[in-house]
C-alpha cells in the first residue's frame, strides 16, 4: 500500500473519531448528569463522574455537600450577644478583633460579641450536612474543613430514576386528579406515544408504499408531473400548514384526542415516497413480467413479489417515521390540550417547568429513559437500516 493511500486511511478513520465523539458527547453528558446528586447536577466547573462526599460537621462525620472553597482567609465565629446568640458565622478574617465581629445588617455596619471558633485558611471547603429525609425541618448543619478531612467516593444516584417518575405524578397528586389504580403518568405518556408512532408507521408503509409503486411501476399518463409535485410537497415548511391543519382538524373534533398525531400518515409523505420509488426502480422488471404472464395481478405482484424484495427500505421508512413521531414536540402541543393525552416530548417539557424551575438530575434523568428506546431499537435494526440507504437508487 502507498504512503499517501495509508495517510489519507489514518486521516478518515481520525475524522470518523473525532465526528463520533463530538456525536457522542451530549448523551454521554446526558447520562452522567442523570446520576449524579441534585447538587452536582450544575455544578461549576463541572463535574463528570457522580461522587458522594462525607466530612466531620461539629465533630460527627456524616454525608455533606460540597459548597465551595474558601478563597481568602476567613474566621469561623459564634454569636454571643443580640437576637442571633449561637448562630455560627463565616468572616473574613479582617473583620474579626478583641471578641467582636463586625457584621452589616440592614446597611449599617455593627460590631457583636462573637466567640472565635477556629482560624479558616484559603484552600479549605465549607460543607453542608446533606439530608437524607426532606421532611426535617430547620437549617443544615455546617462547618468549614481542610481537604484532607474530606472522603470521598465514586456513587450512582441511581434512585433519581423512580424520583423522576414519581415527580411527574405531584401535580396530579396535588390536583386530586388521582385515582386508585391509575397509571403512572409517565406511562401513560409512553403508552401514548407509541400508539402514535406504530399507528404512524403502519399508515406511512401501507400509503407510501403504495403510492410509490404506482409512481415507478406502472406506466400512465401525467406520472412524471404526480411525482414532481410529490416532490414540491417536501418544500412547504410546516409552519405554513399549522392553521389551515388546526382548522380542519378542530371542524373534525379531534383536537384533544391523538388523531391529528397519526391518521394523517396514512396520506403519504413526499420523501417516504421518493426514496421508496427510488427503491422499487432497482427491481427488476422481468420479475413482474413473469408474474403477469403467470396470471398474477397488479396487487399481487406488488404483495407477492415487489414488497419481500423491499425489506431494507421498509424498514427504513419505518424508521424514519418512527424516529419522527418519538421525538414531534410540534405536533403534540398544537393539538393535545389534556395531560391524559401528552406523548413523552410534551410530557418531558412540562415536567420541566410544572415547578417553576429545573430540577437537572431529575430531568437528565427522565430525559434518558426518553432517549433510550430510540437508541435500543436503532442498535437492533442499524445493518437492515444502513443495507436500505446503500441500496436505494442503485441500479441492479
Amino acid at each position: 500500500m502507498e504512503p499517501r493511500s495509508r495517510l489519507g486511511k489514518a486521516f478518515a478513520l481520525v475524522l470518523l473519531l473525532g465526528g463520533s465523539v463530538v456525536f457522542a458527547f451530549p448523551f454521554v453528558w446526558l447520562v452522567s448528569t442523570s446520576l449524579k446528586p441534585n447538587e452536582q447536577a450544575a455544578s461549576m466547573p463541572p463535574q463528570w463522574i457522580p461522587k458522594i462526599y462525607a466530612a466531620p460537621i461539629e465533630g460527627r462525620r456524616t454525608a455533606v455537600i460540597k459548597d465551595h472553597e474558601i478563597r481568602s482567609p476567613c474566621v469561623l465565629v459564634r454569636l454571643t450577644e443580640g437576637p442571633q446568640a449561637g448562630q455560627k458565622l463565616l468572616i473574613p478574617a479582617d473583620d474579626y478583633a478583641d471578641g467582636r465581629a463586625r457584621l452589616d445588617v440592614s446597611g449599617a455596619t455593627i460590631r457583636t460579641a462573637a466567640e472565635r471558633i477556629k482560624d479558616v485558611p484559603a484552600g479549605w471547603w465549607y460543607g453542608v450536612e446533606k439530608r437524607r429525609d426532606p421532611t426535617v425541618e430547620g437549617p443544615a448543619r455546617w462547618d468549614v474543613v481542610p481537604p484532607e478531612q474530606i472522603e470521598e467516593r465514586v456513587s450512582f444516584a441511581w434512585g433519581n430514576y423512580p424520583e423522576a417518575i414519581r415527580y411527574m405524578d405531584s401535580d396530579r397528586r396535588a390536583s386530586g386528579l388521582e385515582r386508585p389504580g391509575q397509571l403512572p403518568i409517565f406511562v401513560r405518556y409512553l403508552l401514548n406515544t407509541m400508539i402514535v408512532c406504530v399507528l404512524g408507521v403502519i399508515g406511512t408503509v401501507c400509503s407510501c408504499s403504495l403510492a410509490a409503486y404506482g409512481l415507478a411501476r406502472i406506466p400512465w399518463r401525467g406520472r412524471g408531473i404526480l411525482f414532481a409535485v410529490t416532490l414540491g410537497t417536501m418544500m412547504v415548511p410546516f409552519p405554513a400548514l399549522m392553521v389551515p391543519l388546526y382548522g380542519v382538524f378542530k371542524a373534525l373534533g379531534w383536537v384533544g384526542t391523538l388523531k391529528p398525531l397519526w391518521v394523517p400518515a396514512f396520506f403519504g409523505s413526499g420523501f417516504n415516497i421518493f426514496l421508496m420509488r427510488q427503491f422499487f426502480l432497482t427491481i427488476p422488471k422481468e420479475l413482474s413480467e413473469a408474474a403477469r404472464i403467470d396470471g398474477c395481478s397488479e396487487l399481487g405482484i406488488f404483495l407477492r413479489i415487489v414488497l419481500p424484495l423491499s425489506k431494507p427500505v421498509l424498514a427504513v421508512v419505518a424508521l424514519f417515521h418512527f424516529l419522527y413521531a418519538w421525538n414531534d414536540f410540534m405536533g403534540p402541543l398544537l393539538y393535545l390540550t389534556r395531560q391524559e393525552t401528552f406523548t413523552l416530548s410534551l410530557g418531558l417539557q412540562a415536567y420541566q417547568s410544572q415547578h417553576g424551575g429545573t430540577d437537572w438530575a431529575h430531568l437528565m434523568a427522565a430525559s434518558t429513559m426518553v432517549v433510550a428506546p430510540i437508541l435500543v431499537l436503532f442498535f437492533f435494526t442499524q445493518r437492515t437500516f444502513i443495507k436500505g440507504i446503500a441500496t436505494t437508487g442503485m441500479k441492479g
